[in-house]
C-alpha cells in the first residue's frame, strides 16, 4: 500500500522554528510557557515531544500546527513562514496539509455523528481528485481496531474509541504534518499499538510528517526521535536510546534527569577543558 517515494517526498511538511517564545497571561501574571526553542524536524520524520506536565509540549505543538501564534520568535511550515501569510492562507494550510489531534477526543469529533461520518467529513477538506489516493473511511477504520463501530454515535463509544476516531480524522486526509496531543493516553496496550500502528503506515503511505506529545516512553522509542522539554525549553534530544544535551544559544544546558536527581538546583559545578575534551563535576564539599 505504500506511496511511490516520489509521492511521499512531495507531501511531507517539515517544520523550523527560531527562538520561538509563548507568553500568556492569567490574572495579573505574564507566564512564559515557550521560551526561545529552536527546532527542526525534517519532512517525513517521527518525532515524540517528551517532558513533565507543564513543560510546554501542548503549547509548542499548538504553535506548529499555527493554532497558537507565536509571541515572538519565527516558524516555518513547509517553505511558509506563518508569521506572513494571512488568516485565511493560514486556514487553508491547517484545513487540507495539517492533521491534528487535541487532548481530549470529544473536541475533535462531531459528536452527532457516526465514525464512519467524522472520517468522510474530513475528506471533504479534500479536492475531489485528490481523494483517489487517500485510505477509504471503512479501511481507515479498521486500521485502528473499529470496524466494528464504524457506524455507530460517537457519543457511544468509549473514550478509547473516541480517541481512535479522533485520530482516523486526524489523518482521513493525508496529510503533510500529522500533530498528536497524547493520542495514546487512555488506551490499553493493543490499542496504543495499533495507534501507533497507523502512524507507521500514514508515515510510509504519504511521507506525513509526525509529531506527537507523550509521557509514554515507550511510544517515543517506538518513534524514533525523542526531543525533552522543560520549563519550556528544549533540554535534551534522543536518537534510537542515544540522549545528547541540547546546548542553548546561552550557554545553557538540561542536564538528564537522573543527574538533575544527584545535582539539585543551586549545585556547582566545575566545567573543565582538557587535551581529552571537556568534562563536569560537581564541587567538592
Amino acid at each position: 500500500m505504500s506511496a511511490p517515494a516520489t509521492a511521499k517526498q512531495s507531501r511531507g511538511l517539515g517544520v523550523r522554528c527560531e527562538e520561538l517564545v509563548h507568553i500568556y497571561r492569567t490574572g495579573d501574571v505574564d507566564v512564559v510557557a515557550v521560551r526561545g526553542v529552536d527546532l527542526v524536524v525534517q519532512a517525513g520524520e517521527r518525532v515524540a515531544l517528551l517532558g513533565p506536565s507543564g513543560s510546554g509540549k501542548s503549547t509548542l505543538l499548538g504553535m506548529l500546527g499555527g493554532l497558537i501564534p507565536p509571541s515572538a520568535g519565527r516558524l516555518w511550515i513547509g517553505d511558509e513562514e506563518t508569521g506572513g501569510l494571512s488568516e485565511r492562507a493560514l486556514l487553508g494550510l491547517r484545513a487540507q496539509r495539517i492533521g491534528f489531534v487535541l487532548q481530549g477526543a470529544a473536541r475533535n469529533l462531531l459528536q452527532y455523528g457516526t465514525p464512519i461520518d467524522n472520517v468522510r467529513f474530513a475528506h471533504r477538506s479534500v479536492r475531489r481528485s485528490a481523494r483517489r489516493d487517500l485510505m477509504e473511511p471503512r479501511e481507515l477504520l479498521d486500521v485502528v481496531g473499529l470496524g466494528q463501530v464504524a457506524d455507530r454515535p460517537v457519543p457511544s463509544l468509549a473514550g478509547g474509541e473516541q480517541q481512535r476516531v479522533a485520530l482516523a480524522v486526524a489523518v482521513a486526509n493525508g496529510p503533510g504534518l500529522l500533530l498528536a496531543d497524547e493520542p495514546t493516553s487512555q488506551l490499553d496496550t493493543a490499542g496504543r499499538d495499533a495507534v501507533l500502528d497507523l502512524l507507521d503506515l500514514v508515515n510510509e503511505r504519504f511521507g506525513t510528517t509526525v509529531i506527537v506529545v507523550t509521557h509514554d516512553a515507550e511510544v517515543g522509542a517506538r518513534l524514533g526521535r525523542t526531543v525533552s522539554m522543560r520549563y519550556g525549553r528544549v533540554g535534551n534530544e534522543g536518537d534510537r536510546g542515544q540522549q545528547y544535551t541540547v546546548v542553548g544559544k546561552d550557554g545553557s544546558v538540561h542536564l538528564p534527569d537522573d543527574v538533575v536527581a544527584e545535582w539539585p538546583p543551586g549545585t556547582h559545578v566545575l566545567v573543565e577543558r582538557t587535551d581529552d575534551g571537556v568534562h563536569i563535576r560537581r564541587r567538592p564539599t
